[in-house]
């Protein structure tokens, strides 16, 4: 498809970040959701800015609310543009409260309307709306270019799904143009389900050949030309875009649908962040970090080496920083700066590191008042888990989500459906067994 169809400078991108990511804790209790840790060195946020960089888009407003100051912290340590191009930015709006606005966003349309004047100061014609916790790879230009070439009002980004997938999704019906004609929000009842199937004649213009009901589901990816979102969000009973603006648009506007089939993967639960991550540990994983031609931006680590000494490692992602002695390591990923010491056995999990190394002084604090040091200590055994960053693992404790009930709450972990959590910071004495 061409790409050129439109001026970059004419885009404004505006990712969401305000959610509370109620359904990702405990990883959500002290960060917010896009600043959740991912593959080991980057974190949810940095797919979207990336991708935008990527696709040439460097107008980019980030929209927070809960638990924002690590969030905030990673973008401004992690992006900026050159300031000869004063007109490329990444600009974080928080909410606040002003004499309009006096509450928390209520929706995803309410958030881009409690900024739109943010986004009216610098000229633009078109909007794309992203979300901070999604894992693809998409070249925006592609939708854009859609966008441009249908005369679209709006266009929504869809993906194809099967029939139980859909039953979770807002999804969407469209004609042989690919305008959108209805928009059903989680349908469950089978007739439903039949009338929202994808018709054949559309079917035969995807690539590859799904098997069984296929049905396109929003990516909560929007395209708005300005003028359309302005008057969406004047009013003031359209809070959320899924729910409300897209529903309504599809009555008196030109909406239509892009079609996008690459690997997508909505970060919204446990389940999916932790699937997410151990596919990475496959020799040919769903998402590919090691793309040269669109790459994935983050922090830059001033970080050693890893170093590994006597250890069986087998189908890992080892990030930088991290020191494994005589480990037995399966099936996992092991963040930045991560200690594990000797006879640890590592199966099916997330070790998330820590955020700085340890001095002597503070070891020799640590050993004064009997707590472990951070990081994993020795011959400790951990199956089916999460261990997220800064927790401090005694020596001989066993973490295990063998026989876990699939929801849990305790004073050192959290069971979220049947994987054992272990939140940031805790400390774990010697000899647990959780």
């Amino acid at each position: 498809m061409e790409q050129n169809f439109f001026d970059s400078s004419r885009v404004i991108s505006v990712i969401l970040g305000g959610g509370a990511g109620t359904r990702l804790f405990p990883l959500t209790k002290e960060r917010a959701k896009p600043a959740v840790p991912l593959a080991g060195k980057y974190r949810l946020v940095d797919i979207p800015i990336s991708l935008c960089i990527n696709s040439g888009l460097k107008r980019i407003f980030l929209l927070t609310q809960y638990l924002s100051s690590s969030l905030h912290r990673h973008v401004y340590q992690s992006f900026s543009f050159d300031d000869y191009y004063p007109y490329n930015f990444i600009d974080i709006l928080a909410a606040t409260q002003n004499s309009e606005m006096t509450g928390w966003y209520q929706g995803t349309a309410d958030a881009v309307r409690q900024n739109i004047r943010h986004l009216s100061n610098h000229q633009h014609d078109l909007v794309l709306i992203l979300s901070g916790d999604q894992l693809y790879r998409m070249d925006y230009r592609q939708i854009l270019a859609q966008h441009v070439k249908t005369g679209a009002d709006i266009t929504v980004a869809t993906i194809p799904v099967s029939r139980d997938p859909a039953k979770s999704f807002g999804i969407m019906q469209v004609d042989d143009s690919r305008r959108i004609t209805r928009f059903v929000e989680k349908p469950k009842e089978d007739a439903l389900l039949d009338s929202l199937r994808i018709s054949e004649s559309t079917r035969n213009q995807l690539t590859g050949h799904q098997a069984g009901d296929l049905y396109l589901a929003s990516m909560g990816i929007y395209v708005f030309n300005r003028k359309v979102l302005e008057d969406a969000l004047f009013d003031m009973s359209n809070t959320d875009f899924g729910r409300d603006i897209i529903p309504k648009s599809i009555k008196d506007k030109k909406v239509f649908s892009y079609i996008y089939q690459g690997y997508w993967e909505d970060i919204g639960t446990i389940r999916a962040f932790y699937d997410a991550n151990l596919d990475l540990t496959n020799p040919v994983p769903q998402f590919n970090f090691y793309d040269g031609n669109s790459p994935i931006y983050s922090q830059r680590l001033t970080l050693p080496a890893s170093k590994v000494i006597e250890s069986r490692i087998e189908r890992a992602v080892l990030s930088e920083g991290s020191i494994i002695s005589n480990a037995n390591i399966t099936h996992s990923l092991i963040g930045i700066r991560s200690r594990i010491e000797a006879g640890v056995e590592i199966k099916d999990s997330i070790i998330m590191g820590a955020d700085f190394y340890q001095c002597d002084d503070d070891m020799k604090a640590d050993m004064n008042i009997k707590i472990p040091h951070i990081g994993i200590g020795a011959n400790t055994k951990i199956h089916g888990a999460i261990v997220d960053k800064n927790a401090r693992i005694g020596k001989n404790v066993v973490i295990s989500n063998e026989g876990k009930p699939a929801h849990f709450d305790s004073t050192l972990y959290y069971v979220r459906e049947g994987i054992v959590i272990i939140p940031k910071g805790t400390i774990v004495p010697d000899g647990t067994v959780i």
